[in-house]
């Protein structure tokens, strides 16, 4: 039988085999020539002194012969002629809804409004270099999700929600590299994460579910507050009376419909900002207190809170070696995210900062009812579309400018396709927002020296962290209080926050509908 050690090793080691086993060997004192094999179980990485640590736990198998441990996928039926089951959305939450579904014999049918996967391609190379919106087809919807073409990150802290473990391990059955088993802050990668969402769909199809892409849903088909099925824009009916709603933290429309047919929805807090970039270098260098990254450690991420004038202004999906992109839904407005590829190879590094918002900043917007925060969201994406020239360039303002309330005369270039124009960030956002920015900033910058700097650049908005909407549901069966076999399900409906806790919620609320 393998032991397992906590240790904690030299990024040199925790790269290296055969020093990874010395290392095994010295501190718990035995011979390393009975040492056949370590396998790394859980990695994270201490930078918290000068010299920086690896965590590990490990697995030591002595005079024994080590077997790769294969990871299997479910043994799921065929569910051509079972009962069907409508997943509108097929992000993390509907897809994985989608699978859980198949494996306990009911048949789903994923509505999704986006193209498939590989085809969203085309619509996101038009609003890079176009600035062509495709109002079905972007970063935010289409195959996959938001996640798929913004960065693929699997940390969640919702460990409570459900099994990270079980979401991670059929990743790998369906194609991601099983080191997403081992980090502490697992990452696929845009450039990874495609292929494994297609073996997704296609196991779905081949076991008799169904998947339609570019098939918006319009309307719900109510009878006697039991839900019967849903509309399509091309007029289609699909009939069913166990819907699970998972349309993502962007569906604006479905957000608009809930509320015009008189469905229960409430406002939600959710936190709004700016994308800031910095070199890569610049970040490593005050993370790991040193000139140069050592080619055994990654690019170095950040996380960072500070409460400033009685709010949480924090970062928001950090991306270390990667870039930021385009993310705007509809025309006339602009939006940002960033993204990493796998390797996370690229020279600059950017994350999400943002401000908590509460209801009551949304009093302009009291008219709208529940989708209050939803329309002041919208305000400043479009005031945004406005001052950078109503294309789907960003206003961008150097960090040290912003925080000496001053437009920047020249903004460096920046991993931003579409450009920046040089705006004022007190034109963008509420004054409330905006002094909280320049006092916040100077705040990071006493707790990571040297992030404060000129060549730093904020892109504006950051808006999309999260549904300004919830989409209530009764706490045991998940079912929408009012509606009768409607699932409020994942980002979009206020019950998950990233891949992995919307692919949990997704898998609860299959099981939820089938009792």
């Amino acid at each position: 039988m393998p032991s397992i050690f906590q240790i904690q090793v030299s990024p040199k080691e925790a790269a290296t085999p055969h020093l990874l086993i010395l290392k095994v060997a010295r501190l718990n004192g035995i011979p390393k020539d009975e040492i056949t094999h370590v396998e790394i179980l859980k990695r994270s990485i201490d930078a918290r002194q000068k010299a920086v640590k690896i965590n590990l736990k490990v697995e030591v198998y002595l005079n024994e012969v080590f077997e790769p441990k294969a990871v299997d996928l479910p043994q799921y039926p065929d569910v051509t002629n079972a009962e069907p089951v409508i997943i509108v959305g097929a992000g993390p939450a509907g897809l994985f809804a989608a699978l859980k579904c198949v494996e306990l014999g009911l048949k789903p049918i994923v509505v999704e409004r986006g193209k498939d996967v590989r085809a969203r391609r085309r619509d996101l190379k038009a609003i890079n270099r176009d600035h062509i919106v495709n109002e079905d087809s972007n970063y935010c919807f289409g195959e996959g999700g938001a996640g798929t073409y913004s960065d693929g990150k699997l940390y969640t802290r919702s460990k409570k929600r459900g099994d990270v473990n079980n979401i991670l391990k059929l990743l790998v059955a369906f194609g991601a590299t099983p080191e997403i088993m081992v980090e502490a802050h697992p990452h696929i990668g845009t450039n990874k994460l495609p292929a494994i969402i297609a073996s997704i769909r296609e196991r779905i199809i081949e076991q008799g579910g169904e998947v339609l892409f570019e098939k918006r849903v319009v309307d719900f088909s109510i009878k006697s507050n039991q839900i019967v099925g849903v509309e399509l824009h091309n007029g289609d009916q699909i009939e069913s009376k166990k819907v699970i709603l998972a349309t993502g933290h962007s569906a604006r429309d479905i957000f608009k419909l809930l509320h015009k047919k008189e469905i229960l929805i409430e406002a939600k807090a959710f936190a709004l900002g700016v994308r800031v970039e910095h070199s890569q270098q610049l970040i490593d260098q005050i993370q790991y207190k040193t000139p140069q990254r050592s080619e055994y450690l990654p690019p170095s991420p950040y996380s960072i809170v500070k409460q400033v004038n009685g709010r949480g202004m924090y970062s928001f999906c950090m991306c270390p070696g990667g870039v930021i992109a385009p993310c705007a839904t509809s025309p006339g407005e602009v939006v940002t995210n960033g993204w990493s590829p796998s390797k996370r190879n690229q020279p600059t590094s950017n994350s999400g900062i943002v401000v908590e918002l509460r209801p009551e900043d949304f009093k302009a917007f009291e008219k709208h009812g529940p989708l209050a925060g939803m329309y002041f969201q919208s305000s400043i994406e479009q005031k945004a579309w406005h001052l950078a020239g109503e294309t789907q360039q960003v206003p961008g303002q150097r960090l040290t400018d912003l925080v000496a309330n001053k437009i920047s005369n020249s903004l460096p270039e920046t991993s931003y396709k579409p450009g920046l124009t040089s705006v004022d960030m007190g034109e963008v956002f509420p004054t409330f927002i905006h002094d909280i920015f320049k006092q916040g900033f100077q705040d990071f910058n006493k707790s990571m020296k040297g992030y404060l700097t000129e060549e730093a650049v904020a892109h504006a908005p950051e808006s999309r962290t999260s549904s300004p909407v919830r989409i209530p549901r009764d706490f045991k069966t998940l079912e929408h209080p009012q509606i009768k076999g409607l699932f409020p399900c994942g980002e979009g409906a206020g019950y998950a926050g990233g891949i992995i806790s919307a692919a949990i919620d997704g898998q609860k609320c299959a099981e939820a509908l089938l009792k």
